[in-house]
């Protein structure tokens, strides 16, 4: 043990952390960086001890061998930190830990957990006098060392608490921290699944322009590169961007792009499908995000892809295109796309809201994913403005200045999106944003015809465009049914 870390045993630590996987061990860093006194623990004990006399040597960092002992080594009220694999694990480490607490203390679960885990824990701790936060961190390895983005949520007198913490680790933007409390029980996880849904949207768009830039123009992945850092200087400045145009730059040994050698099937851990299956049970329409994470399920099956590319056919040929026009019209059509995901990310957050009874803050969301986070992006501060003049705003599209980009980047959105689509290259995720643009704006859409198709073969009836509306019909189409009908009801 070093001088440091024995002087700190002779004082109580400020926050207890459990987990020293990648995210832990930097969060409890970037904690002891900033002046905080920490304890720590980890299943595997010798992980506890490696640590403590490798990165954390010489950091104001103690390290436990028991759960006992890091409870006893905090600051009452005590301040618990779980940084563990979502799911059971968490469950069984809160089991061992209420024992030793007392009325109070604070639980605080900054891994990946599904909102309504994070819904139930707030309400059996707090039954025992226990406070509790669900915390999304977003930002990665990185992020955790030098400032993530941060999204608390749960037990609400626990936030000044764990408030002066929380916003010295985080991230800043024009020294506004990238942290604020977000709502009661699980709207952090909520609103950190959803992050987590728009960062599939947006990895897939960038995904597809390169495919397109490669396919339809014949770029090389150095001249991609090019294109992505400029673009990174523009509007479309971003993290993920800025990470594109890296990851093209970089050769392999041979010095061929190493991005060529990468094999095409992309990995998923469940927070993308998560956010899908939230908006189909709260009835939002969330199409982008859910075609990103299809297209990854689509690319996982590799084999059968390379069977079949021997066996369908496409196009004859490909479209001929100007370079540098089509780039600038992708530029647009990449950036109208990228609306449409936060659009969709927000309109989900909104009806969560509702659903949950969260009252959130869709402009401070916002600013708070500005820095650490991996969506990070100028864009964002729009986003802020957005619903800084119109707090009600219930869909991004609306706002003068989405509506405006809008409009100014539909042709060029339109060209690129028909082109791709005419020349059999796939672009799941451009097409539904600006498919979902159209039926957004439409003011009849064909769901007539599908009521009156629900109506004859189930009798579901449907409403009526010259009655008022509540009030249902059935018709018997046959003339061989009843009068009787069908529930209606909606799901």
């Amino acid at each position: 043990m070093t001088t440091t870390q024995q002087n700190m045993m002779k004082k109580k630590a400020d926050i207890g952390l459990i987990g020293l996987a990648v995210m832990g061990e930097n969060l409890v860093l970037n904690m002891s960086n900033k002046g905080f006194y920490v304890s720590v623990f980890n299943r595997t004990v010798d992980k506890v001890d490696r640590f403590i006399g490798g990165r954390g040597r010489d950091k104001t960092i103690t390290g436990t061998h028991s759960l006992k002992e890091l409870v006893s080594s905090l600051e009452k009220p005590r301040k618990v930190m779980i940084m563990v694999r979502a799911g059971k694990a968490v469950d069984e480490v809160i089991n061992k830990l209420v024992p030793l607490l007392e009325p109070g203390d604070v639980i605080i679960d900054g891994g990946n957990s599904h909102y309504p885990d994070s819904i139930r824990r707030s309400r059996q701790l707090e039954e025992k006098g226990l406070l509790f936060v669900g915390t999304g961190i977003s930002g990665g390895e990185e992020g955790a060392l030098h400032g993530p983005s941060i999204m608390p949520g749960g037990s609400e007198k626990a936030w000044p608490l764990i408030k002066p913490i929380f916003q010295s680790i985080a991230a800043r933007v024009e020294g506004i921290p990238c942290c604020e409390w977000i709502g009661k029980d699980g709207a952090g996880h909520f609103v950190k699944m959803v992050h987590n849904g728009i960062e599939y949207g947006d990895m897939q768009l960038i995904a597809e322009s390169y495919h397109m830039m490669k396919d339809m123009t014949g770029m090389q992945a150095n001249e991609m590169h090019r294109v992505f850092m400029e673009w990174n200087r523009g509007k479309l400045n971003s993290y993920l961007i800025e990470i594109t145009a890296a990851i093209l730059a970089y050769t392999d040994d041979d010095g061929e792009p190493l991005v060529d050698k990468i094999l095409d099937a992309a990995g998923q851990k469940g927070t993308g499908k998560w956010t899908g299956i939230t908006a189909l049970d709260i009835g939002v329409p969330l199409t982008l995000i859910t075609e990103a994470v299809y297209a990854r399920s689509l690319s996982a099956r590799r084999e059968e892809r390379v069977k079949a590319s021997e066996i369908l056919t496409g196009p004859a040929g490909r479209s001929s295109v100007d370079r540098n026009s089509f780039i600038t019209d992708l530029q647009q059509a990449l950036y109208a796309s990228k609306i449409v995901s936060y659009t969709q990310g927000f309109s989900l957050m909104y009806e969560g809201a509702r659903e949950y009874g969260w009252e959130l803050d869709y402009g401070s969301i916002a600013r708070i994913w500005r820095g650490g986070c991996i969506i990070r992006s100028a864009f964002l501060e729009k986003i802020t403005e957005a619903y800084q003049k119109d707090p009600g705003l219930t869909n991004l599209l609306l706002a003068p200045y989405f509506r405006k980009t809008l409009a100014d980047a539909q042709q060029a959105w339109r060209n690129v999106t028909a082109t791709a689509l005419r020349d059999g290259i796939p672009v799941p995720a451009m097409a539904a944003s600006l498919t979902y643009y159209d039926g957004y704006r439409s003011a009849r859409l064909p769901a007539s015809l599908i009521q009156a198709q629900r109506d004859y073969f189930g009798a579901h009836m449907y409403e009526r465009t010259d009655r008022e509306k509540g009030r249902f019909f059935h018709t018997n189409w046959t003339g061989k049914g009843g009068s009787t009908s069908s529930s209606t009801y909606n799901v």
